[in-house]
């Protein structure tokens, strides 16, 4: 390299280095607030994961241990409230609130509240939760059905009885369970048309079971075209 090619690289890099520590001086203190906040801001999050929600859900999920016993046991009630000893779902919901033991026990509310005749109660819980776990997802809107159907919100009872017939169709006897009480209710608010699509989907989905195997007849009902009058 010449010595004026020499000459010219050091004379741009020093332009460069010049350039970087203007930068610097002139922004560093920006930069500097922004990289510490960034450090508070994952550093907070850390802190509290660790040392707030860690604790919260262990501790929320020891009350709804017994609530979940009381809920195999059928108890609605004391899942609810509890048994004066032990804490229900509605303790957890209320003071548990972010924790995944406070979700789950929007489910056993919900249906508690569904097996005492609350239904409006049951609409409420079982709306708020959320699952990945499909199967349960499924009962979830499976009962949100039911709670809707017996509030006599039939057409939102409908669209709940379809979610939940197409949620985990790995379980094929609780899929056409739920898509048959949607054919049912279809037929009963006039959607005739509906429920044949639906009796027609059972019998092609899950054929063998206990639903398949009953749907011909309603699927030959109401196929049979009606005689002019």
């Amino acid at each position: 390299m010449s010595d004026k090619q020499l000459h010219s690289s050091e004379l741009d890099t020093d332009q460069v280095v010049a350039k970087v520590q203007g930068f610097f001086e002139k922004f560093g203190k920006q930069l500097a607030i922004v990289v510490a906040a960034i450090i508070v801001i994952f550093g907070g999050m850390f802190a509290y994961k660790t040392y707030i929600l860690k604790p919260k859900e262990e501790k929320a999920s020891e009350y709804l241990f017994k609530a979940q016993q009381f809920f195999a046991q059928d108890s609605s009630q004391k899942v609810l409230d509890g048994d004066g000893t032990s804490k229900g779902v509605l303790y957890v919901i209320s003071n548990f609130s972010g924790t995944k033991s406070a979700n789950i026990a929007k489910y056993y509310a919900g249906v508690s509240y569904l097996k005492l005749g609350k239904f409006d109660k049951a609409i409420e819980f079982l709306k708020d939760f959320s699952t990945d776990a499909k199967q349960i997802q499924m009962v979830a809107y499976g009962c949100l059905g039911d709670a809707f159907a017996e509030s006599g919100k039939k057409e939102d009872a409908l669209d709940y009885y379809i979610k939940a017939g197409n949620t985990f169709v790995t379980d094929e006897s609780g899929s056409a369970e739920f898509l048959f009480r949607g054919a049912l209710l279809s037929e009963t608010i006039g959607k005739e048309d509906k429920a044949l699509e639906l009796y027609k989907q059972i019998k092609e989905k899950y054929p063998k079971t206990e639903k398949g195997t009953q749907v011909d007849k309603y699927i030959n009902r109401l196929s049979t075209e009606k005689p002019d009058l």
